[in-house]
């Protein structure tokens, strides 16, 4: 039966769309008066073709943004995490997918992305300030160079397991044949942490191809969490509609609680291990985390909860699968270099070295660093300033005006984009041929290089700072 609203409803209808209203026209005139008043509006840059598009036809933003090569600035900028950190909009959707705890299980997420993003452990991902720091006291010691020289046999195994399905599917096609290498490396990288990172068998690398239920679940929540949808858009710039639900917040919530109840579950059981004295030295990384947090020198305050350890989510996609890609890619193009590259490790007489034996391959070196230096798997970053700031600078600028400057004034609120590629590309670092795949190069590293200030390797793949990659180490023995 039909029965007229109630005589409320309609004035708080009224009230609740003047109140969006009201928020939005706030937006616009906040966006407006930033614009107008931005110290960044008389630095050099491209020339604005329109009054009311500006460059957005040519390149989004949505407002005035800073990008700098000046790597004294980008050092400042890193150095300074208190003052320069994550867009709320960006931790809001980080936090989303992952959630805002710290995450030892991150390791999945960024071992389908074995790369740069491990740094992007969920804590030290969405986290800032003290909690960051405390959350890196804690998770430091299971990243030191003894801990991960253990897991070398790990990722020895499974790369000879790929290598044998590989052969074996060549073989089928008569010794010639294609392979699609970007989805095999996913799934064996998606092996890789399951074992190295909490001894947890994902047997992605399966001849069936099937997925087990948390591979399945973290699957569904990586492409629910990257689909582009007008609600979470909306969630993202208008903070008070963070109440409104959509198709894929029940998607994820779903996937979570997967995720969830097998965190738990191994958490129970690293602890157990870690208690039992008579048990075998489990070396995953949960488990040397979880020791690290049980320390009894650690202070009570210090230690990370549970929710912050099992934080069980995955934030990049296939950055390690894309940056291992790209270094067969760039062997392919250049006959010479992949010849000389296994003639050097053909020379090696076993198929599982030791982190120290590959260490000692100079050659091999060399292409993992110009592979990570020319295909970085993240090509920038953002940062926020969080209160008014100078950043220094290498070399003065003249502005717009013919005022000469020896540092840029920067607004709380001002986003600034961290060049990431941009950077290990950089013609006047690296010379003329610097977007070019020339492993030679590292014989003789130009001493502008020097400058940039990563945590490794003359470049800024892996940041550098307080907020450097955690498991730069890992990344680069698998």
């Amino acid at each position: 039966m039909y029965q007229d609203a109630p005589a409320y409803a309609l004035p708080v209808a009224k009230a609740i769309g003047a109140s969006f209203a009201a928020l939005g026209f706030y937006k616009v005139l906040w966006l407006i008066y930033a614009e107008l008043t931005s110290p960044l509006r008389d630095l050099p840059g491209p020339d604005s073709p329109s009054w009311f598009y500006g460059n957005v036809k040519e390149i989004w933003k949505e407002i005035r943004r800073l990008f700098t090569m000046d790597t004294k600035a980008i050092h400042h900028i890193l150095m300074n995490s208190h003052i320069y950190q994550k867009p709320e909009s960006t931790r809001y959707n980080l936090g989303r997918v992952v959630g805002e705890g710290t995450s030892i299980f991150l390791l999945i997420g960024l071992f389908r992305s074995m790369l740069i993003y491990f740094c992007k452990i969920i804590g030290v991902l969405v986290v800032e300030g003290d909690q960051h720091r405390q959350q890196r006291k804690v998770m430091n010691p299971a990243f030191g160079p003894t801990q991960i020289r253990e897991l070398t046999e790990i990722f020895m195994a499974k790369s000879i397991q790929l290598r044998d399905i590989w052969a074996v599917d060549i073989a089928k096609e008569g010794g010639v044949g294609r392979i699609e290498v970007l989805s095999w490396l996913s799934r064996a990288t998606l092996d890789i942490i399951g074992l190295a990172g909490f001894n947890y068998k994902f047997d992605a690398l399966n001849e069936n191809h099937e997925q087990n239920e948390l591979n399945a679940a973290f699957s569904t929540i990586f492409h629910a969490g990257t689909t582009m949808s007008l609600i979470p858009m909306l969630k993202t710039l208008f903070p008070p509609l963070r109440f409104l639900r959509s198709t894929r917040d029940g998607v994820i919530a779903a996937s979570q609680k997967t995720m969830l109840r097998i965190a738990h579950q191994l958490l129970r059981e690293s602890k157990i291990s870690a208690q039992d004295k008579s048990t075998s030295k489990s070396r995953d990384l949960l488990s040397l985390l979880v020791k690290s947090n049980m320390a009894t020198d650690l202070p009570a305050h210090q230690r990370m909860s549970d929710e912050d350890v099992i934080a069980l989510r995955s934030v990049a996609d296939d950055q390690h699968s894309t940056a291992t890609t790209w270094a067969l890619f760039a062997l392919s193009q250049d006959s010479r270099v992949q010849k000389k590259l296994r003639e050097e490790l053909l020379a090696v007489d076993t198929d599982t070295p030791t982190m120290d034996e590959l260490n000692a391959l100079p050659y091999l070196d060399m292409v993992v660093r110009e592979t990570l230096r020319v295909h970085s798997p993240v090509a920038a970053t953002m940062r926020m300033a969080t209160q008014d700031d100078i950043l220094p600078l290498n070399k003065p600028f003249t502005d717009r005006k013919g005022v000469v400057h020896t540092g840029i004034r920067v607004c709380k609120g001002q986003t600034i984009q961290i060049p990431i590629l941009a950077l290990n590309r950089s013609k006047e670092i690296w010379g003329e041929d610097a977007r070019e795949f020339k492993p030679e190069r590292w014989n003789s590293v130009p001493e502008a290089a020097a400058t940039i200030p990563g945590v490794w390797g003359n470049m800024l793949t892996f940041i550098g700072g307080p907020r450097a990659c955690i498991g730069y180490r890992f990344s680069l023995v698998e």
